[in-house]
């Protein structure tokens, strides 16, 4: 039994096989099905992380430059298992949206194509029925919105170095957000070993949030080590507390939403496995700032951080979506006119101009606001999952649990990789490596250069030219573009 999608005119196929096909003089067959495999909590079995994309995304353009198969079509096949053809299609349609500058209905219009059934929708990480289906076309549609919003650049990604940093023992952090927002664990008090789970002290992280501008923390989760250590090394640190597996109060949104606006540099926001409550938030100024949907902000907050925004937090973020569309609509109205006013008033007369940055005052960060916070975070940090363990002690410990994947080649620095293993009763050093040479992937690689300014210059912004986005430099091999290969545009 064999189905077929023409991805690109005469070149590039899809297919849904049931064996094994052998390649002929005409035809080229791969599959990724083995290749690439997401680690699941539960029964969470996808999109893929944004890892898994890149390396996709340089195989497809390695074989579409291959002087060997330049006369010979290629087809992407998969099996009929439902949750690696849902995979393959994120990856091929990924591609085609990245590379083919195709929009995200185009490429699911041809994934659909001829006698091609529909995609199973992915699930979220909970244990339990699942409330909200992610799908196919959510997953395209982020991705094409994060590319639209320089999210991510695959000419400058460090594909080693984000896979480092997501694993638990070397920090369990991801950016979501280019110089805005760095989704991570929740901290302890000590960095040791317990119960074979890597537990991480404030101070290991540091190095690393100095590193890459990171000015400001956000605690989710009740208190398990003392803020003054985060406020001592010259970092904000708020509390926003709200029980784990929950949904945030409008209080709390739009504490959140006013501290993270506020702010110069970047925030790292942890619940207690930076999953749930954190992904929560931070989709919520994504349909602000960014006027992601909740699907657009779930499919792409997960393809950073696989397991973000768990169960009711997904209907929750559905139904804010329009509140936060109105709210950022708002807010970028009133910045127009303000500018507007300014630019009148400096034309009119230069004598006169004054900056008023009153506007623009960070009222959280008051000793008043803070023991405000204080007190009502003190007040309910003792129902956060009860004596139990919760959610995020559950997702912790399941991630904990995964074999380290074999040594990847690349540019990753020996002294990033470096963990000193110790035994339980000695401390576990986290190497972020600081100080050393160009910035990770964490940054510009993964990233442009943190900035909370240059940020808000990309709201808005119009869709990145086709050049920037396929040009390669010699330095960087993989990906290639595949415009040499592909002249003719996927079939509307």
């Amino acid at each position: 039994s064999f189905s077929e999608s023409l991805v690109s005119s005469k070149r590039l196929y899809f297919a849904t096989l049931r064996s094994k096909p052998k390649s002929t003089a005409n035809t080229h067959y791969f599959c990724t099905d083995d290749e690439f495999l997401y680690e699941n909590f539960y029964a969470d079995f996808g999109p893929l992380n944004l890892a898994m994309l890149y390396r996709y995304c340089c195989k497809l353009n390695k074989k579409l430059k291959s002087f060997a198969l330049t006369r010979k079509r290629i087809v992407h096949y998969t099996s009929f298992d439902q949750r690696k053809r849902s995979n393959a299609a994120v990856l091929i349609g990924g591609y085609a949206v990245i590379y083919l500058k195709k929009t995200p209905e185009e490429a699911y219009r041809a994934l659909i194509s001829g006698s091609n059934a529909s995609y199973l929708p992915f699930r979220d990480a909970s244990f339990g029925n699942c409330t909200y289906n992610l799908t196919v076309l959510d997953c395209l549609h982020g991705i094409r919105k994060a590319l639209q919003h320089g999210f991510f650049d695959f000419e400058t990604f460090d594909v080693d170095e984000y896979e480092h940093y997501e694993r638990v023992e070397n920090g369990d952090l991801n950016w979501i957000v280019p110089g805005k927002f760095v989704a991570f664990s929740g901290p302890h008090p000590k960095t040791k070993v317990e119960n074979g789970y890597p537990l991480h002290a404030p101070e290991a992280y540091f190095p690393y949030f100095r590193k890459h501008n990171v000015t400001t923390v956000i605690r989710l989760n009740k208190k398990i080590y003392d803020s003054k250590r985060f406020n001592d090394a010259g970092f904000d640190h708020y509390d926003l507390f709200f029980v784990d597996g929950s949904t945030p109060s409008d209080i709390i949104t739009h504490r959140f939403l006013h501290i993270c606006e506020s702010m110069e540099g970047a925030v790292a926001v942890h619940c207690k496995a930076g999953l749930g409550r954190t992904g929560t938030l931070i989709g919520c100024y994504l349909m602000k700032h960014y006027r992601f949907t909740a699907g657009e902000a779930i499919a792409w907050i997960r393809i950073c951080r696989p397991g973000s925004v768990i169960g009711p937090q997904q209907n929750f973020l559905e139904e804010k979506q329009s509140a936060m569309w109105l709210l950022g609509d708002s807010q970028r109205s009133q910045k127009t006119k303000l500018e507007e006013k300014v630019v009148s008033h400096l034309i009119t007369s230069m004598d006169d101009l004054t900056l008023n940055s009153a506007h623009n005052s960070n009222l959280c960060r008051s000793p008043s606001s803070d023991r405000l916070t204080e007190v009502s975070h003190t007040q309910s940090e003792s129902v956060d999952g009860g004596p139990g363990l919760t959610q995020g002690d559950k997702l912790r410990a399941l991630k904990s649990r995964r074999p380290p994947r074999p040594a990847t080649t690349g540019a990753l620095r020996v002294e990033e990789m470096k963990i000193h293993s110790r035994s339980s009763s000695q401390p576990l050093r986290l190497s972020m490596g600081v100080g050393q040479g160009p910035s990770s992937p964490l940054k510009s690689s993964k990233f442009p250069a943190s900035s909370a300014s240059a940020t808000a210059k990309r709201i808005g912004r119009s869709p990145l030219s086709s050049a920037s986005n396929i040009r390669r430099s010699v330095s960087h091999p993989l990906p290639v573009s595949p415009t040499s290969c592909l002249s003719h545009p996927l079939p509307v």
